[in-house]
C-alpha cells in the first residue's frame, strides 16, 4: 500500500512539472504575439489554455483522492495540500499568459506597445521567462537556490512595473486612451505572472523545510 501511495505522490509531482512546462510554452508564445504582433501565436495560447485547465483539474482530483483514500501522515499531507495550491498558481500563470495574448489579438494588426516603452516590456517578459524556468527547476530538484532566483527576478519586475506607470504619467505621454489601457493591463498581467511564481517558490520552500519561519521574507 505504501508503494502505491508513493507512486501516487510521484505522479502528482510529475503532473506539476508538466503543467509548469505548458505554462512556459504559453508565455513564450504570448510574448511572440505581444512583442512581434504574431496573431497565430496569440490564437495558439488562447486555444491551448484549456489544456492547462484540464491538467490542473486532473491533478486536483488525484490529490483529493489521495487525501480521501490514503490517510497521509503530516509530511505527506503537506505535499498534497501544497500541490493543490501550486497547481492553482500555475493555472493562474497560464491564464495571465492567455490575457497577454488576448491583448495582442484585440489590437492586431497594430502593435500593442509604443516604441518608447517596448524595451521595458521586453525586460519584464525575459524576467518572467526566467521565473518559469526556475519554477520548473525548483519542482524538479527541490534546490532552494532556484527559489531565491525567483524572488530576485520578481523584485526587478516590480521595479519595471512602476517604471511603466511613471512613463505613462509623464508629460510627454501622448498616446490614446486605448493604448494606455492596454499597456496598464499588460503590465499588470506580467507582474502578476511573477507573483504566482513567487507563490510556488514559497510553497516548495515550505515543503522542503517544513517550517514557514524558514521561508525568507524575500519570498
Amino acid at each position: 500500500m505504501r508503494k502505491v501511495f508513493q507512486a501516487e505522490l510521484q505522479h502528482v509531482g510529475e503532473e506539476l512539472i508538466q503543467i509548469a512546462t505548458l505554462v512556459k510554452e504559453a508565455l513564450e508564445r504570448a510574448s511572440n504575439a505581444f512583442l512581434e504582433t504574431d496573431i497565430q501565436e496569440a490564437e495558439e495560447v488562447i486555444s491551448n489554455d484549456a489544456r492547462i485547465d484540464f491538467m490542473q483539474n486532473e491533478l486536483d482530483e488525484r490529490s483529493i483522492d489521495i487525501l480521501a483514500l490514503q490517510g497521509p501522515v503530516a509530511s505527506d499531507l503537506r505535499m498534497i495540500v501544497g500541490a493543490l495550491r501550486m497547481s492553482s498558481s500555475l493555472e493562474r500563470m497560464g491564464d495571465l499568459a492567455r490575457h497577454v495574448a488576448q491583448v495582442a489579438r484585440m489590437r492586431y494588426p497594430a502593435p500593442v506597445l509604443p516604441d518608447s516603452i517596448t524595451p521595458i516590456f521586453t525586460e519584464i517578459i525575459e524576467l518572467d521567462k526566467k521565473i518559469i524556468d526556475s519554477v520548473i527547476a525548483l519542482l524538479e530538484t527541490r534546490e532552494l537556490s532556484h527559489a531565491q532566483d525567483i524572488a530576485k527576478h520578481k523584485v526587478r519586475i516590480s521595479e519595471l512595473h512602476v517604471e511603466v506607470f511613471n512613463r505613462m504619467a509623464a508629460d510627454d505621454w501622448d498616446h490614446p486612451a486605448q493604448t494606455t489601457v492596454d499597456v496598464t493591463l499588460a503590465s499588470r498581467y506580467l507582474e502578476r505572472f511573477g507573483d504566482h511564481g513567487v507563490s510556488v517558490a514559497r510553497k516548495v520552500t515550505y515543503l522542503v523545510t517544513g517550517d514557514w519561519n524558514a521561508v525568507p521574507h524575500s519570498l
